[in-house]
């Protein structure tokens, strides 16, 4: 690849580098990828947080994740500053291949170096755990991040759509009233959210009981906070 580059004039920097693996990893190509990736760094560039988190990332969708986490290591002898993306990556590949206590130790990993985590790690996270059957741990894990100030705005929102994504609808309303009982409006979307995932597990009864009711905070004309119907009132 270098030497054709060159004959034809073409400039060859890790830029170019980082775009073709990019490129190659996102066709499913990772072989290429990190034969592309090895030769950059023959010839002497160094690749830097970008170029590693895009192989780690065509490496994590492919299934790759034992390579994608060697890659991870590798980042870390290289002196290479790992960011929220790179866990990101790997948080949700994992979860994706049923690694669950890696993806675990991953989290734990970035919330020791200070790293704040976004919404989307968060989110990977919270489905990871949901999907696989471990609510508990995620809901355990957002309370215990909650007083830190490093949960994202969106954390709440997220853990609820992860809950009815895994069918886990009274933990789902029990969250949901929590933040309702905190004086939080529920935001119209996550309504929706819930009517969706209820109709589509095939609870339609309880779908149209949520679309009619005033379940959340209601106001008063002047503003003020009339009731708080709680969402567990839809299995009663």
């Amino acid at each position: 690849c270098f030497r054709s580059c060159v004959e034809k004039g073409i400039a060859v920097n890790p830029i170019f580098y980082t775009s073709l693996i990019d490129g190659f990893g996102k066709a499913g190509m990772v072989d290429q990828a990190q034969e592309l990736f090895e030769e950059m760094k023959v010839k002497g560039f160094v690749p830097d947080s970008y170029c590693y988190n895009v192989l780690i990332d065509g490496l994590a969708k492919a299934g790759r994740t034992d390579d994608a986490c060697a890659l991870y290591k590798r980042m870390e002898d290289d002196g290479c500053d790992q960011t929220v993306y790179t866990y990101t990556i790997l948080i949700d590949g994992l979860f994706k291949e049923h690694k669950n206590e890696e993806a675990l130790k991953l989290w734990d990993a970035m919330i020791d170096k200070g790293i704040t985590p976004t919404a989307a790690a968060f989110r990977a996270l919270a489905n990871g755990l949901c999907l696989s059957g471990k609510y508990s741990r995620a809901c355990r894990i957002l309370d215990e991040l909650a007083p830190m100030g490093v949960i994202p705005e969106t954390a709440h929102e997220d853990m609820i759509n992860a809950l009815c994504r895994a069918g886990r609808f009274k933990q789902a309303c029990k969250l949901a009233d929590g933040i309702v009982g905190k004086g939080r409006e529920i935001p119209g979307r996550v309504r929706t959210m819930m009517i969706n995932a209820l109709r589509k597990a095939g609870n339609t009864d309880l779908a149209v009981k949520l679309v009619h009711s005033k379940i959340g905070i209601g106001y008063e004309r002047s503003g003020s906070i009339k009731r708080r119907v709680k969402f567990q009132t839809l299995f009663a």
